[in-house]
């Protein structure tokens, strides 16, 4: 599941503000609560998320897990429910429910038929303020995670390539951390660590309620007042004041060698801006660089030159994602095919790259990739359900409702100068982390 009383007295703040978007309104309680409501009339299901602004880079220090250990324990029981109870009347009502950590945020979210919000908001809201936890609940669930680093993490390598690859990116900042955390750290998380970090960063002033589906918003508002109005703010909510990388002043470079891997390959990163409130242009620019270098299997960048005109891979990729707090990462993949040593693969990419920074993309596969992602875009509105994950996202990490609605504006608005000026930027050696992920003989190991 990885994938962040003063009962009566903290009525409403009406303040209720004027769509952005047609099908989306926003609201905010007194007690700090953020809501999003999303329109969809087409069905007559809807979908309730609640996101926290807490994620495992909030983690104190040698408490690495607890954000997604948190998020299990939250399936237990309250004063008014059962251990498992919550998941089950979900299910009992014909619906779905599940959670999700990443660095940056904690989300929980149910889809059920639309005359039942109001049973699921009334549970979401009184486990956020209401967790009970038992000794017994906090073991049970130590061991399902400690299993879970087991089975993805510890027993894949590549996992494992991934987790030591982050740890040399971030020397000095928490995104270093795995989201389910250090094993040694894990094991010895207890009962009171859970409840500190749930009082202090589970409260309505540290969340967003998206509701997207078959509703009214106004209905929205007034459930909301009755389920989640009444909850107090926690006193504890601390900016996001996070450490910061210093200037990486060279190259770091990793070689990671497990008698499991079957075949080798190399994964190149480099810091680089993420999304921000009102500056959303290097992001998009980035976006589409990905797009252009290593989005498309068969016609991007990479893939024609190192897999069909040199043969020199048997895959390749690009990848960037600026849904994130702090400066992220923009990523180069390539396996070489048999016979090609890591070597020559990596000297082949950068040779690539070179290219691509001398005369910059093709005109037709610019125009293409852009038309490709607004029609991405307008697809992915078709999903009620992709919409309440979108704007939960944003809120989540600080952007806004305007921010979520400019983004493919500001995509198409990117020119070939933009991409090369933030190819430019980011695509610096002296600010990358090469790994090679490479078998090691059994002989060797024993």
């Amino acid at each position: 599941m990885l994938r962040r009383l003063t009962l009566g007295c903290l009525a409403l703040a009406a303040l209720g503000t004027p769509a952005l978007a047609d099908a989306v309104t926003t609201y905010k309680l007194k007690n700090g609560l953020d809501i999003v409501v999303i329109e969809d009339h087409r069905a007559p299901v809807v979908t309730q998320m609640v996101w926290y602004r807490i994620g495992a880079a909030d983690e104190p220090p040698g408490h690495s897990g607890i954000a997604h250990f948190l998020e299990h324990l939250m399936f237990q029981g309250t004063a008014t429910m059962k251990a498992g109870e919550f998941s089950a009347t979900v299910e009992q009502n014909g619906g779905n429910d599940n959670a999700f950590t990443t660095s940056d945020y904690t989300a929980y979210f149910q889809r059920v038929a639309a005359d039942r919000l109001e049973l699921m908001m009334t549970m979401e809201a009184d486990r956020m303020r209401n967790l009970q936890l038992t000794e017994d609940d906090v073991t049970t669930e130590r061991q399902v995670i400690l299993e879970e680093r087991g089975q993805r993490t510890d027993s894949d390598p590549g996992s494992l390539f991934t987790e030591q690859r982050s740890a040399a990116q971030y020397l000095n900042h928490p995104y270093g951390i795995p989201v389910i955390g250090w094993r040694h750290e894990m094991e010895k998380l207890s009962r009171q660590d859970a409840l500190d970090f749930y009082k202090a960063n589970y409260a309505p002033n540290n969340a967003i309620l998206v509701v997207a589906g078959d509703v009214q918003p106004k209905d929205v508002l007034k459930l909301a007042e009755k389920t989640y109005g009444p909850l107090a703010p926690s006193q504890d909510i601390k900016p996001r004041a996070r450490p910061q990388e210093p200037p990486q002043l060279a190259e770091r470079r990793l070689t990671m060698a497990d008698e499991r891997v079957s075949e080798p390959y190399l994964v190149r990163t480099y810091l680089a801006p993420e999304r921000n409130a009102g500056d959303q242009k290097t992001a998009a620019a980035l976006t589409i660089l990905a797009e252009l270098l290593g989005g498309n299997p068969t016609s991007s960048v990479l893939a024609k030159s190192l897999q069909f005109q040199q043969k020199k891979a048997v895959w390749s990729a690009a990848f960037y994602d600026g849904a994130s707090v702090d400066p992220t990462t923009f990523g180069l993949y390539v396996t070489p095919v048999p016979g090609v040593d890591l070597a020559d693969a990596e000297k082949a990419m950068d040779e690539v790259l070179a290219k691509f920074l001398k005369d910059g993309p093709d005109p037709a596969d610019f125009d293409r990739i852009k038309t490709q992602i607004r029609a991405s875009e307008i697809y992915a509105k078709d999903s009620a359900e992709g919409q309440a994950n979108e704007y939960g996202q944003a809120l989540a990490i600080g952007l806004g409702v305007k921010d979520v609605q400019d983004w493919p504006k500001v995509l198409q608005e990117v020119t070939v100068d933009d991409v090369m000026a933030a190819a430019r930027d980011v695509l610096n050696r002296d600010h990358a982390v090469t790994g090679w992920l490479v078998p090691k003989a059994k002989e060797a190991a024993q």
